[in-house]
């Protein structure tokens, strides 16, 4: 049983019932949507998917990007020493990719309306525990229920996911137009960075996000155009503050980042954690989907060699939390980047470690 039915949650049971496992996913909402706006797949996700047998689905329904970043005055800049592969990845709709992988699990492996609030772990079983008052027994339970996981939080005690202070972010998906066709990426004056980027072939998303945002007054729209126009010098990046402006007030997604904190331990004998349960991550490095996904994929390697399920989940946990120790020394160096060339430098960096380092799966 998959407790959350989001983007890794899914795909978690479309790659094990792959192999032969029975799936069940448990979703607390009333139908499968998706919490954002847009996701990053870059090549290391999207092998998953090629292994699902719907690559060539998810590929059609995104637009590859081929990142530059500008500066506030809009001079583009790459670091030197890194290619395009460094720079590309396949940007998403997220209500799309979620009911591709709903569709390919098949709906009826899928309970809506399924609140877990607990579980019981025997030595023969997992109990898990819904609101209603009912009880289901599963061989394996997997938490994907995202940074305020009810899973985790019994697994790992005192794991309560933390806000990463005085971090928002600002997004929003509005049709594409004549102002919105390129894509782009800013690194801006107080710590603020953002853009907007097609999404599919007609739609744009925008995005910003502030670090140290301070005192935040206004609607949404106001706070995120406050935050764009550090953005913009001397003209540059007016067509971002258009977008902002035209957006109405209430389809701008306003979030306090929160963080899940390096956890000691990710699995027991029959529960494990996967994606943002396991380890919820700043957006600001834009991988956190790629890096879920990825959990995927050890997961079932680790199922598929080992028949003792504990030690598999062992190697699977221990393969993961040693990944993101490195993941989180990159997010913090591209956090901490003063402009953006350094950005710009920081970034390649990470993505290039992400991709040449991958897990072969």
């Amino acid at each position: 049983m998959i407790v959350g039915g989001g983007l890794v949650g899914l795909t978690a049971a479309a790659s094990l019932k792959r192999i032969g496992h029975e799936v069940i996913v448990l979703e607390q909402a009333p139908r499968i949507r998706a919490v954002g706006a847009g996701i990053g797949l870059w090549a290391n996700a999207l092998r998953e998917f090629d292994h699902l047998g719907i690559g060539p689905a998810v590929r059609d329904m995104g637009i590859e990007q081929n990142t530059w970043f500008f500066n506030p005055a809009g001079d583009p800049i790459r670091a030197p020493g890194y290619t395009d592969s460094d720079h590309q990845f396949l940007l998403v709709p997220r209500p799309e990719l979620n009911n591709l992988l709903a569709d390919t699990i098949g709906r009826d492996r899928i309970r809506l309306d399924a609140h877990v609030t607990g579980y019981t772990e025997t030595g023969s079983d997992v109990v898990v525990h819904l609101a209603n008052g009912e009880t289901l027994r599963t061989d394996l339970l997997i938490g994907s229920d995202g940074v305020h996981s009810h899973v985790r939080k019994q697994l790992v005690p005192g794991s309560d996911a933390v806000t990463h202070s005085g971090h928002y972010a600002w997004r929003a998906i509005v049709p594409t137009g004549s102002k919105s066709e390129a894509t782009v990426l800013t690194v801006g004056h107080r710590r603020t960075r953002g853009g907007y980027a097609r999404i599919a072939h007609d739609r744009t998303m925008w995005m910003v996000n502030q670090f140290d945002a301070g005192p935040l007054t206004g609607s949404k729209r106001e706070r995120a155009l406050e935050r764009a126009r550090n953005l913009a010098e001397a003209g540059w990046n007016d067509d971002l503050l258009s977008l902002i402006a035209e957006t109405p007030e209430e389809s701008i997604l306003e979030n306090q980042v929160t963080l899940v904190p390096e956890l000691p331990h990710w699995t027991s004998a029959r529960v494990a954690l996967i994606g943002d349960a396991a380890h919820g991550l700043s957006p600001h490095i834009a991988s956190g989907g790629t890096l879920g996904i990825e959990d995927v994929g050890v997961l079932r390697s680790s199922l598929t060699a080992e028949a003792d399920r504990e030690k598999a989940l062992t190697t699977y946990a221990h393969a993961r939390s040693a990944r993101f120790a490195a993941v989180r020394e990159h997010s913090a160096a591209v956090e901490q980047a003063g402009d953006a060339v350094e950005f710009a430098q920081r970034y390649a960096a990470f993505s290039h470690w992400m991709l040449t380092t991958a897990p072969a799966t």
